[in-house]
């Protein structure tokens, strides 16, 4: 095959060579250019290069291989796909955020095109007699414990972690602007806070193992810096603090800043060097016991002057997360949230490895933190922020459900931006400037369209979960519970999500 193309190639070259010859003009000379140019690739391919076995044996042809794999998600998402197959998130709910985002029409014709009698089809039982949905209540929560002295009044759907560095600056300002316009919370994820983040929307300040915004660097160790930290704490878009332990994409990893997008802006912020790789530690390095942990929080909570703080964590070792319930209790000293992050989670890099088998999924973590809250009588005082592949209302109504006061959402936004699922988060080059620090790409997201976008998805998400909850009889929010959602079994049976995640001697109030 080789000596084939090899031919074909050199034939070709001399073939237009005889005919540059007799009739020289601008067609014939550039068929003879670029047949020459690719008999070159061929020889190169097939005698000098060594390192592709494939390139040796199909000089030329075989580099259509790689064209074909740099354009493989774009064809499957376009061509190949339809609405329920996609990964991670399907096109039925990437299009739902894009309607709802621009304000388009978000009604479907003809019916579902899931297949209800399947293993895993989940619902809601609606009542004979409806509540009108303009006059549901509880889409407000009020976050911080009695050790809080600055309790904050959130919605219950809010923008999970993604840092500045993560996410471009004209991303992280149309977001915040959005959260301003809707009366929503931020989480500015674990790289600090920018001046992209101060746009007059309410922020979470997340303060990760690497203590960007809220530590230094010593002997080359990262560690807590108590003035640094109160510095951005007292700040007042500041309405909480969450600690973070792990996150849903690569618990006990650490993040992970890619060296192409640490640019020089992102490294003064984050007290890095620039254009290195930058991976937070996977522990803290501020407390190594319940007891520390306990501490660092109360401290933390004094430095902020008594805002609300939090943990967040991806559910591991069941026994450990109980005993750190526990010591809460015994200390009579908690958090005044916790983040419960799911294993499927994540919109930035990370080892595939841990993206695919290290963590527990969210309904199981949630469930579980949810239910020893209970045991231990501490649900009434710590507050659950629940994330996890939330996008549509009946994926909220299923967390709160479960025993979630609040929902994080971050790709769900992410798509609200303009995020096509490229998913080339961790390479810069995000084609619609939302996951990139090329300053020609990131130009081409447009903040004042796009923080509008924002607003709008929230604001109709919203809207939808008063309408499920209005559809079951229901005056709040609030009154939801497991006993409200089913799942078909694999015996084809209807079970109630109570009755799968929990036990009868714990039942949610």
């Amino acid at each position: 095959m080789r000596n084939t193309i090899l031919a074909v190639f050199i034939i070709a070259t001399v073939s237009f060579g005889v005919l540059t010859y007799f009739f020289l003009n601008g067609t014939t000379v550039s068929f003879l250019t670029i047949s020459f140019f690719l008999t070159c690739i061929a020889i190169y391919d097939a005698f000098i290069q060594k390192k592709h076995s494939l390139l040796r044996a199909f000089p030329v042809v075989a580099r259509l291989r790689w064209v074909f794999e740099e354009e493989r998600e774009k064809i499957q998402q376009y061509f190949i796909e339809d609405d329920l197959s996609g990964t991670p998130i399907n096109r039925e709910k990437r299009s739902l955020v894009y309607q709802r985002a621009k304000t388009e029409i978000e009604t479907v014709p003809f019916g579902t095109q899931h297949n209800v009698y399947a293993k895993g089809y989940e619902f809601i039982k609606h009542s004979l007699f409806p509540t009108d949905h303009h006059h549901i209540a509880g889409d407000r929560v009020v976050f911080g414990s009695d050790k809080c002295a600055q309790k904050y009044n959130a919605s219950i759907i809010n923008i999970s972690a993604m840092s500045f560095g993560s996410l471009s600056k004209n991303a992280v300002m149309a977001l915040n602007q959005g959260a301003k316009m809707g009366g929503f919370a931020h989480n500015t994820g674990e790289g600090g806070i920018s001046s992209y983040h101060l746009q007059g929307g309410d922020l979470i300040f997340q303060v990760g193992t690497g203590y960007f915004g809220a530590g230094k660097t010593v002997d080359g160790k990262r560690v807590f810096d108590d003035e640094i930290f109160k510095q951005n704490a007292i700040r007042p878009e500041v309405k909480m603090i969450e600690i973070k332990f792990s996150q849903g994409a690569k618990p006990g990893h650490g993040g992970i800043l890619p060296a192409k997008k640490n640019t020089e802006e992102i490294a003064k912020i984050r007290s890095v060097d620039p254009f290195t790789r930058v991976d937070s530690p996977p522990g803290h390095s501020a407390f190594s016991s319940f007891e520390g942990m306990i501490s660092f929080l109360q401290k933390v909570r004094d430095l902020s002057g008594g805002k609300p703080v939090g943990i967040k964590f991806c559910v591991g070792n069941n026994e450990e997360i109980e005993e750190m319930i526990k010591a809460f209790a015994e200390a009579n000293n908690y958090p005044d949230f916790i983040a419960v992050d799911g294993g499927e989670g994540g919109t930035g890099s990370a080892p595939i490895e841990f993206t695919n088998y290290v963590g527990t999924p969210l309904l199981e973590g949630l469930s579980f933190v949810n239910k020893t809250l209970l045991k231990y009588n501490l649900k009434d005082k710590i507050k659950i922020i629940a994330s996890g592949k939330a996008i549509d209302a009946f994926d909220v109504v299923k967390f709160l459900a479960l025993g979630a006061d609040a929902i994080g959402m971050a790709r769900s936004f992410m798509l609200s931006l303009g995020c096509i699922q490229a998913r080339e988060c961790n390479l810069d080059t995000c084609p619609v400037g939302v996951a990139t620090q090329d300053e020609d790409l990131v130009e081409a997201l447009v903040v004042e369209y796009k923080n509008v976008r924002v607003k709008n998805y929230h604001d109709k998400t919203i809207g939808a979960v008063k309408e499920l909850v209005s559809a079951m009889g229901k005056n709040s929010i609030k009154e939801i519970k497991a006993t409200d959602v089913f799942r078909r079994n694999k015996g084809g049976e209807i079970t109630s999500l109570d009755k799968i995640y929990y036990s009868e001697e714990v039942l949610i109030s």
